[in-house]
């Protein structure tokens, strides 16, 4: 492990060590007695608002478990979250200008889509409000003014997947992108395709899982060389899986990320594997590493992205995976 990896290992393990230091010291943040609910992240000092901007698609279960890592260090620390998504890009950097507006003491965002989403960060950066970026914006969080950023290595992801299947015998991939210009999504088509170069992304509605459902299966019927398909979520993971059935292909199905659903899928056999990016992490992390800098002056990642993924969830984990999964953090 290089050492820059090494020391952003650390910065992530440091971190989390002290969310649960403060949860319990007398200095930090703390829990009512049989309540559950935070009471107060510095005896005596001031409970911060933190703004979070995703964009979030309805319907989308990957969110959830980004929401209840953000909810559960909002709760450790005694912050106030607001939570607001957009699934178009100008509808969220309106949610970040309204975050700016309502003058909050931090601001996490996905940088999904750059050029409309990364100005508005920077106008918050700009005021002085402290930023970091998640999940999307790896390689560009820094000229938008964020301080840190928290999520995975998507080219990085999409080569390891690339490899996997190229190991299980494939001849040909689609890989299905729910959001044309996300940049996380295309990038980890980009580093499917850069191991495996059979392979061709395939454009749907994310938004509309019948649509989606019906395109897969075409391009199934219209292409019977594709032997593998490749989701960017666990929502359409599942529906390849009835588009292989509608079409009577006998192509497998392998994915990105994980929900419940998924994970048993994976489980029993149907789904090959899942790529996780650990996205409870990712929300936690985001959160507390703003209460970190307001109230300590930290900074994670040694001026580098913390990764939380790649990882690879398949048959040889998922048993002990599931749980968490059902629990709603993995």
């Amino acid at each position: 492990m290089s050492t820059r990896k090494t020391m952003r290992v650390l910065a992530v393990a440091a971190a989390l060590g002290v969310a649960l230091a403060a949860c319990s010291s007398q200095g930090g943040a703390q829990q009512e007695q049989g309540g559950g609910e935070a009471a107060g992240g510095n005896v005596g000092g001031e409970r911060y608002t933190i703004a979070m901007v995703t964009h979030e698609q309805p319907g989308d279960t990957f969110w959830d478990r980004i929401r209840a890592g953000a909810e559960d260090a909002a709760r450790a620390h005694n912050v106030e979250l607001k939570y607001s998504n957009g699934a178009q890009a100008p509808e969220q950097a309106t949610l970040v200008q309204n975050a700016i507006d309502s003058q909050v003491d931090g601001l996490a965002v996905t940088l999904a889509q750059l050029e409309q989403v990364g100005p508005a960060a920077k106008a918050a950066a700009d005021r002085g409000i402290p930023v970091v970026a998640f999940n999307a914006g790896k390689d560009d969080y820094e000229r938008f003014g964020a301080k840190m950023y928290f999520g995975s290595d998507e080219t990085l992801a999409g080569q390891a997947a690339g490899e996997r299947l190229a190991q299980d015998g494939a001849q040909k991939v689609i890989c299905v992108v729910q959001e044309q210009g996300h940049v996380a999504l295309e990038a980890r088509c980009a580093g499917v395709q850069s191991s495996f170069p059979n392979t061709e992304n395939l454009y749907v509605q994310g938004t509309d899982l019948p649509s989606v459902r019906s395109t897969i299966g075409a391009k199934l019927q219209e292409d019977p060389s594709i032997t593998h398909i490749i989701a960017l979520g666990a929502p359409f993971a599942l529906t390849a899986l009835e588009s292989v059935g509608d079409a009577g292909s006998q192509a497998k199905v392998a994915t990105f990320d994980l929900n419940v659903d998924a994970a048993k899928a994976i489980q029993e056999g149907r789904i090959m594997f899942a790529v996780d990016q650990q996205p409870y992490v990712q929300g936690y992390m985001a959160v507390a590493s703003l209460w970190l800098n307001l109230t300590n002056g930290n900074d994670l990642g040694g001026g580098g992205p913390v990764l939380t993924g790649p990882s690879f969830v398949d048959s040889t984990n998922i048993e002990q995976i599931v749980g968490y999964a059902q629990n709603n953090t993995r």
